[in-house]
Formats: C-alpha cells, structure tokens, sequence
C-alpha cells in the first residue's frame, strides 16, 4: 500500500493537483470512464462527447462502443470547429497528439467551461515531466497510462492506467484509492479509502465495473520513479525527445 500511495502521489504531483488519483486497467478504458465522469458532473445537459481526431485510435474506439448503450454520442474531429457546432457535455484530447504534437488546449478548456463542460486529458506520464501540467492549464479531468515507468511491452500490456480530477469530482470517480489512517494503537495506517462502494452490492447501477486497479503494474512503476527520481525521469524524457 506504500507503493500505490507513492503512485498516487507521482500522478496527482504530475497533473499539478493536490487531490487523489486512481489507477485504472489502461489508457482507453479509462478514457471511456473520464467520458462517464464528466456526464455525471457537468452542470451540461448534453448528451453528446467531443473527440479529438488526433487521440490514439484505441481510445476513440473504446469510447465510442462504450457510448453507444448509454445513448451518448460521440463526435470525433477538430476540437476548434466541434466545439463551435454547440451543445456538448464533455471534450477529450491527446497531450501530445497521437502523432507527437503539442498543442495549447488552455483556451479551449477555458470555452468548454463556459460551455458547462468538463475538459478531459489523455496524458503521456513521461511527457508531463517535460511539458506543463494540464491541472495547470484547466483539465478537469486526466487520465493515461504508466508504461513508460519501467513497464515491459508485453505485446500492448498489461500496465497500470490512471486517472486523476480536479477535487469537486473526487467522490465520483471510479476504482479504489489508497490512505493513510491510524491504527488502535494510533499508528499511521495505509487503507483503502473513498472506495465507492455501490461497485460491489449496486451492479448496473455502479459508478463503473471495469475499474480493476492493476495493483502489481502500478507498483512497478512507482518504484520506477522512486528509483530515478525527478531529476532522472527529467533527464529520460529529455532522451527520448532527442
């Protein structure tokens, strides 16, 4: 439980939040719970989710099947020219792009807020140590993978996703979070904490049922990064932009 604490702070602390993270089974499907987090907690009655064209094409995929029984629809494009045709309740875009490009997404979070939208992140982790926060720019919501930390291919996985929001949000969010309590004997404790519990006793109803937390691969990479260190994760990411 040390460990997931040290990932959950390695996340939060990579998004420029102070709020808790979780970790998620990969990119795409926490992609696909960022979509169902933003439909329940923005003020926006729309049913309809805003892509960006250049995300990975995984993730497009898995959002749109994951839409389609929940009667969302999804619009996958330019997010300039979608986000001008109206009514939307939450946008999603790749930071970078699937093909490496950095865009500045600060006014188009700042258009989707006045829109009463949330605006969502798919982050590459070893990037954020380079590139600004998107907590700091207006992301509501974030979410990625950690196999960049020391996480074999494995053929395309497994590894641990993650998932991190602003602080009003945390208490719907999906998966399970790690804390620090005490004991009877007034020890600090690792627990689990703000595990929502209707994903055991409500099914259907649930916040999510594909929220399995990939404990053993969220370890590998927090120790990854306690291993290098943020001066060592730096100077990777710097190689590999090279």
């Amino acid at each position: 439980m040390e460990a997931l604490i040290n990932f959950q702070t390695m996340i939060a602390t990579s998004q420029a939040w102070r709020s808790p993270t979780r970790r998620l089974l990969d990119e795409a499907t926490a992609a696909a719970e960022a979509m169902t987090l933003a439909k329940r907690s923005a003020k926006s009655r729309s049913n309809v989710f805003l892509v960006a064209g250049d995300c990975h094409p995984q993730t497009i995929a898995v959002v749109k099947t994951r839409a389609e029984p929940l009667g969302l629809t999804v619009k996958v494009g330019f997010v300039p020219d979608l986000m001008k045709e109206g009514d939307y309740f939450g946008v999603l875009a790749q930071y970078p792009s699937t093909t490496g490009l950095i865009h500045d997404m600060r006014p188009f979070a700042e258009q989707a807020h006045a829109n009463g939208a949330l605006f969502c992140v798919a982050a590459d982790l070893l990037a954020l140590t380079l590139l600004e926060a998107p907590g700091a720019w207006g992301a509501d919501i974030v979410v990625g993978n950690s196999q960049r930390f020391g996480v074999p291919f494995g053929f395309g996985g497994p590894h641990a996703a993650f998932m991190g929001c602003k602080d009003a949000f945390k208490r719907s969010m999906p998966g399970r979070l790690v804390g620090v309590s005490v004991d009877s004997q007034g020890k600090p404790a690792y627990r689990l904490t703000l595990q929502t519990r209707e994903q055991h006793i409500r099914r259907e109803k649930a916040t999510s049922n594909i929220c399995t937390a990939q404990v053993l691969l969220a370890v590998m990479a927090s120790m990854y990064a306690v291993y290098h260190g943020p001066a060592g994760l730096t100077r990777i990411a710097s190689a590999c932009t090279a």
